[in-house]
């Protein structure tokens, strides 16, 4: 009896079939990229055609990370993977593992090879990387001068940071010419020192068409720089030999030159936050300084200079008392002492002895009256100097030697000291010594002027 098959069966049996098949699980494809997608999963889905026919093809995300290129529809490429059946729509299609663009195998081999020889002698080492000037006063372009890449540097440039001039130095960036042309224009500006910073780059392009970016020649260029680089060559995916010895890679043109110069608008920001913080402190400390000054300007010493002087009234008072009294206490403990000499003498002395000690005793007495004279002429003399110096500080004795304080009108107008301070036509009063007289200024003459009057 005839086997009748399902059609999972039948399924089943053509993936045993393919899959077992070692020519088809090792193959290498060519063709052109059509209904090109890449969903959020990261899977790559296409369909890879000639004139002739067409294959499905699928790279998983897991393969999708180590590619070096950006596909897109139209390209010609070779895709290497296995052949097998998706049992739920029992079409065949290829999983692929590599894909390369068509005709720039050759150019990868290269790529490979001198990124390992350049990595070797150290010229990708982060150790030799420049940091890149916060506040650059000039910045070079070394790109070709037409196409979109220069025109977005140049846009964000004048948009971000207007204070820096822009050289832009016109090289190719593709075909035979380019790596010659690159390397010279990044010798030019690092030899005259023509830029704080500069930028190589260009926009997006096949691997082949960026391939000037990964030679030799430009690499070591790049090296020997003596100003820091910013790389920015085609789009994040684009991956060349000089990103890896610049000293700082952006993913866009765009992202170099913002990674070249600060946001202006940022920075006026900051600026009038630091500006508002200062008039903040300065208010502050004015306010703390008036407060200090009206203090000081509050106590006696300046509302009543005479009060400063109570102190010293008093002390001489004090010392007065002290004078008077300790002269007296001197004179009764003498007093004391003669009249107990008196009385042992007329108890124990002979007559012609106590006319002796009577003439003695005179002459003690008259001696200590004279020095309690002297004590109290000392004393008399020291209370005078004391008012003496008191009167020589009392400001009220200034003005009755002649002498006034001139202030303003207004009630808290304070002393005027120089004739800088007033002018012909002021109001001014006089403090004397028994009232104050209402003036006004009829004229301001220095002491030169005078004198040459005179």
């Amino acid at each position: 009896m005839e086997r009748v098959l399902s059609v999972f069966e039948l399924t089943q049996t053509i993936k045993t079939v393919l899959t077992r098949t070692p020519d088809l699980q090792n193959v290498s494809v060519r063709g052109e990229i059509s209904n090109f997608s890449r969903p959020q999963s990261g899977h790559l889905y296409f369909t890879l055609k000639d004139a002739l026919s067409r294959v499905k093809v699928v790279m998983f995300v897991s393969r999708a990370r180590s590619l070096r290129v950006e596909l897109r529809d139209g390209m010609s490429v070779v895709v290497k993977g296995s052949i097998d059946v998706f049992e739920r729509s029992g079409e065949y299609q290829m999983y692929a593992d590599e894909i390369a663009p068509d005709g720039v195998g050759a150019l990868y081999v290269a790529y490979e090879q001198l990124k390992e020889k350049l990595q070797a002698e150290g010229l990708f080492d982060a150790s030799r990387k420049r940091p890149i000037p916060a506040f650059p006063t000039r910045i070079a372009l070394v790109t070709s001068p037409t196409g979109a890449a220069v025109r977005d540097m140049l846009t964000t440039l004048q948009r971000r940071y207007p204070l820096a001039d822009v050289l832009v130095v016109p090289v190719a960036v593709q075909g035979a010419e380019a790596p010659a042309q690159i390397a010279e224009g990044v010798r030019l500006v690092s030899e005259r020192g023509l830029a704080d910073v500069m930028i190589v780059g260009r926009g997006g392009g096949s691997f082949e068409e960026l391939f000037a970016f990964s030679s030799e020649l430009v690499a070591r260029a790049l090296a020997s720089s003596r100003i820091p680089v910013i790389s920015a060559i085609g789009h994040e995916t684009d991956v060349t030999i000089a990103d890896f010895v610049a000293d700082r890679r952006a993913p866009t043109p765009t992202g170099a030159a913002e990674l070249a110069t600060p946001d202006a608008t940022s920075l006026l920001h900051r600026l009038e936050q630091a500006q508002m913080r200062m008039t903040s402190t300065m208010n502050l400390r004015l306010k703390q300084a008036h407060a200090r000054f009206e203090r000081v300007a509050s106590r006696h010493v300046l509302t009543d200079p005479l009060r400063a002087f109570d102190g010293f009234h008093q002390r001489v008072d004090h010392l007065e008392r002290q004078l008077e009294g300790g002269v007296k206490g001197r004179i009764l403990g003498t007093v004391r002492r003669l009249d107990g000499l008196e009385l042992r003498l007329s108890k124990n002395a002979p007559f012609d002895r106590v006319a002796q000690m009577g003439r003695k005793l005179d002459q003690l007495a008259e001696r200590q009256e004279r020095a309690l004279q002297k004590l109290l002429e000392d004393a008399n003399q020291r209370v005078a100097r004391a008012n003496a110096y008191l009167e020589l500080l009392n400001p009220l004795a200034v003005l009755d030697r002649g002498y006034a304080v001139v202030r303003g009108k207004t009630k808290d107008a304070p002393v005027i000291t120089s004739i800088a301070h007033v002018q012909p036509g002021d109001a001014v009063t006089l403090r004397m010594m028994d009232g104050t007289l209402d003036c006004q200024v009829w004229g301001v003459f220095d002491d030169e002027a005078k004198r040459e009057s005179g």
